[in-house]
């Protein structure tokens, strides 16, 4: 039975389809999550992840340029970004638009690389309506992305937008137990709006013409809606 498991699998692969082992759940809103068995496991695989990945940037500065286009316009004057690791996409969001940009991780190393320790569901009272723009390319490192992303709205000044970089490796080809949560890219906007209860939308993307993660991507502006 294992053997005929093993060809099946193989042979949906070869045809480029996203075969897993691990303990995932699916939700009607447009997203999967792998499971685990407590909290103290998600973090512990997050850091360890985190270090192993320490000199590894997904962050690219073609794309953080396009970001900082789109963002002038709007004169901000402080921004957050999630997920830093090693705080490269801090550096240069710094250097391109000479404001205040802070970030944060989960890891013990966050404050090596100038940045704070901070698991990013948590709310934080001290970021609430802080920044004029919050940016990640981690959200798929998300074990419950609802919370996550309403605490990252939460951090938005009046008028400020929250950026979701997301690749073809945000999707189920990607979803590891380090990568928990996989949204298929053109599923983002409706998966965020159910999460949402109203609260926020995807109300801008941002189609960068390069190709990153195994394809095209596109970066997913967030904002308030007028009701809140």
């Amino acid at each position: 039975m294992r053997a005929l498991d093993k060809i099946f699998r193989s042979y949906l692969q070869k045809r480029g389809y996203a075969v897993s082992k691990l303990p995932v759940r699916s939700f009607d809103d447009g997203y999967s999550l792998v499971s685990y068995s407590s909290h103290d496991e998600y973090v512990s695989i997050q850091i360890d992840g985190n270090k192993k990945k320490i000199d590894k940037v997904f962050a690219d500065e073609e794309t953080i340029g396009i970001i900082c286009d789109y963002l002038r316009p709007r004169s901000p004057k402080r921004g957050l970004c999630h997920g830093s690791r090693n705080g490269t996409e801090v550096r240069w969001f710094r250097e391109k638009l000479g404001i205040e940009v802070i970030g944060s991780d989960i890891s013990d190393t966050a404050p090596d690389h100038g940045l704070i320790q901070w698991d990013f569901h948590e709310r934080n009272p001290d970021w609430v309506g802080r920044f004029d723009f919050v940016y990640t390319n981690s959200h798929d490192h998300a074990y419950d992305p609802k919370k996550a992303i309403s605490a990252w709205v939460e951090q938005l000044a009046p008028g400020g937008v929250l950026l979701l970089e997301h690749t073809l490796q945000h999707g189920p080809q990607g979803q590891t137990k380090l990568d928990p949560l996989a949204i298929d890219l053109p599923v983002v906007p409706f998966a965020i709006l159910n999460m949402s209860d109203g609260e926020y939308a995807v109300t801008d993307i941002i189609k960068p013409a390069h190709n990153k993660g195994g394809g095209r991507f596109y970066v997913y502006v967030v904002t308030r809606t007028l009701s809140t």
